[in-house]
C-alpha cells in the first residue's frame, strides 16, 4: 500500500469515509458513508477489491446516519468483519436503529433515508476509552494486532455520547470523526450532544494529542496540522 489513511468523501453529506492501513493488505475502515440505493453504493468495495485490500474491521466514530449508511452492504461483502463503536452510540445501529437514526435524520429533512438505516449489523466489538484498537478486536494476524495496537481510542462526547477519535501517536495521526474541524467542532444541538461534554472532550484532546499531528475529520476532504485552536 502507498498511503496511511485514504479518503473517499462519499454519501449524501460527504463523509469521509477512512482506509487506514495496517500492514501487508490488511486495512480497517473508518465510518462507512455509503450503502443501498445511493449511486455510489459499491465504492467502499471495489476500491478495496481493485487494490487487494483486507478489510479486518470498520470502527464507527460516531453512529449518525450518514456514518454508518455502508454497512450493510460491507457486512454482506464481508461477513467476518468487525464492527466497532462505543457503548453510547450502539442504538445508532443494530435491530432497534431507526428509531435512534430518526432522531437525527429529521433535522436534515432526509426522513427518506431511514428505511436505508433501518436493521443494521449489531457491533461485535466496542470501544473503550484509552484502549487500543488491538485491545478492544480481536484479530489471530499477531502483525495485523501491532498494527492496531498504535490506535487509541479516545472518548470525546459531545457530537453524540458515543463519539470517539483515533489516535496513533508513533505516526502522529488523528481521526476525529465529527469531534475536530479545522478551527472548529462539531454541532451540539442533535440528539446526544452536549455543549458542556464537548468542551471537555476538547480539552482533553488538547492535553493528548502532540501538536504535529495530522487530522483527519469526518467532513471536508483536506487532512489539516493539529493546532488546538477550535
Amino acid at each position: 500500500m502507498d498511503f496511511k489513511i485514504k479518503i473517499l468523501p462519499l454519501g449524501p453529506l460527504e463523509v469521509n469515509t477512512l482506509i487506514v492501513s495496517l500492514t501487508d493488505n490488511y486495512v480497517f475502515i473508518v465510518d462507512p458513508a455509503v450503502g443501498s440505493k445511493s449511486p455510489d453504493e459499491y465504492e467502499i468495495v471495489r476500491f478495496l477489491a481493485a487494490n487487494n485490500l483486507i478489510p479486518v474491521a470498520v470502527v464507527i466514530t460516531h453512529g449518525h446516519f450518514d456514518h454508518v449508511f455502508g454497512l450493510p452492504v460491507l457486512h454482506r461483502a464481508y461477513p467476518s468483519m468487525h464492527i466497532a463503536i462505543h457503548e453510547a452510540d450502539r442504538e445508532y445501529i443494530g435491530a432497534n436503529s431507526a428509531i435512534a437514526q430518526e432522531k437525527i435524520i429529521v433535522n436534515f429533512g432526509l426522513k427518506s433515508l431511514l428505511p436505508s438505516v433501518s436493521n443494521l449489523p449489531d457491533a461485535d466489538s466496542l470501544l473503550e476509552d484509552g484502549k487500543t484498537l488491538k485491545d478492544c478486536i480481536a484479530v489471530d494476524n499477531e502483525d495485523v494486532a501491532k498494527a492496531l495496537e498504535k490506535w487509541k481510542v479516545i472518548h470525546t462526547p459531545g457530537h453524540t455520547r458515543g463519539s470517539i477519535c483515533l489516535y496513533n501517536a508513533s505516526d502522529k495521526l488523528l481521526i476525529s470523526g465529527d469531534t475536530v474541524f479545522y478551527h472548529s467542532y462539531g454541532r451540539t444541538d442533535l440528539y446526544g450532544g452536549d455543549d458542556f461534554q464537548m468542551e471537555k472532550s476538547l480539552e482533553k484532546i488538547s492535553r493528548e494529542v502532540s501538536g504535529d499531528t495530522c487530522v483527519y475529520p469526518g467532513h471536508n476532504t483536506c487532512a489539516f496540522p493539529f493546532s488546538g485552536n477550535f
